[in-house]
């Protein structure tokens, strides 16, 4: 049996006491049923790994002891970067989810002209927490320490207009593109995939990413709803650059 894996958004380092509360306490004794004296590991995305033991759990709070550093080794040297058109409900949450097992780095949801959910400044930061607790959740299942950085919600142009990318292989999925993406050069080390919502990009959204140097590529002569399209892409960028 594995041991369990916990995110805890604290400092960690060998001797120190995590003090859980709310949501995260009630995880710890009604989700995850450990009692005092259970052993997990915990991890906050910048610190690396612990081993930890629970010494306190009560309904609506728990002490977790740090004890020494576990030796990991799950995170990917390609640096991916999902630019993903926001789409409805679960779709999004099971992209961010599956992108985040497979070892993407960043997400950068963007509204687009043709996509089905639109967003104001107040539910866009919301969301936006939603899928990084969602991205953190995904990390504890599949063993990764560093849960990928999730941007805020942002229109497809004033994402474009956000200056240079600090990728060196720029790629948008579009059905019927010559270009198979499995044909790509290897890159050195950055890629960055766009992936339009369930209604597609528009022509000109197209046209706008050839003129930011995104090249066209596809996946086969079918057309992929959106979270399979990111699924599949994704999983085809880490087969042929990555760790899978």
């Amino acid at each position: 049996m594995s041991l369990t894996r916990l995110f805890c958004d604290q400092r960690l380092s060998t001797g120190a006491t995590l003090r859980l509360d709310g949501d995260r306490a009630r995880y710890v004794g009604r989700v995850l049923r450990l009692r005092p004296g259970d052993r997990l590991n915990v991890f906050n995305g910048d610190d690396g790994e612990f081993a930890a033991q629970l010494q306190k759990a009560t309904k609506s709070a728990a002490e977790l002891l740090v004890g020494e550093p576990v030796d990991t080794a799950t995170e990917s040297a390609l640096k991916l970067h999902l630019v993903q058109g926001v789409s409805r409900g679960e779709r999004m949450d099971f992209v961010v989810q599956k992108a985040t097992e497979l070892g993407v780095k960043r997400i950068t949801p963007v509204l687009t002209e043709y996509g089905m959910v639109k967003l104001d400044e107040k539910r866009a930061a919301k969301r936006r927490d939603h899928w990084q607790g969602v991205a953190q959740s995904a990390c504890e299942q599949s063993g990764r320490t560093r849960p990928p950085l999730i941007d805020a919600p942002v229109t497809l142009n004033a994402w474009f207009g956000m200056g240079p990318r600090e990728t060196d292989t720029d790629l948008i999925l579009r059905p019927g593109a010559a270009t198979p993406l499995a044909s790509i050069d290897a890159p050195t080390t950055k890629v960055c995939l766009l992936i339009g919502p369930e209604g597609g990009f528009s022509y000109q959204e197209y046209d706008d990413a050839e003129l930011a140097g995104f090249t066209a590529v596809s996946l086969g002569p079918r057309v992929l709803r959106t979270e399979t399209a990111a699924l599949a892409a994704v999983t085809v960028a880490q087969s042929l650059w990555g760790d899978l």
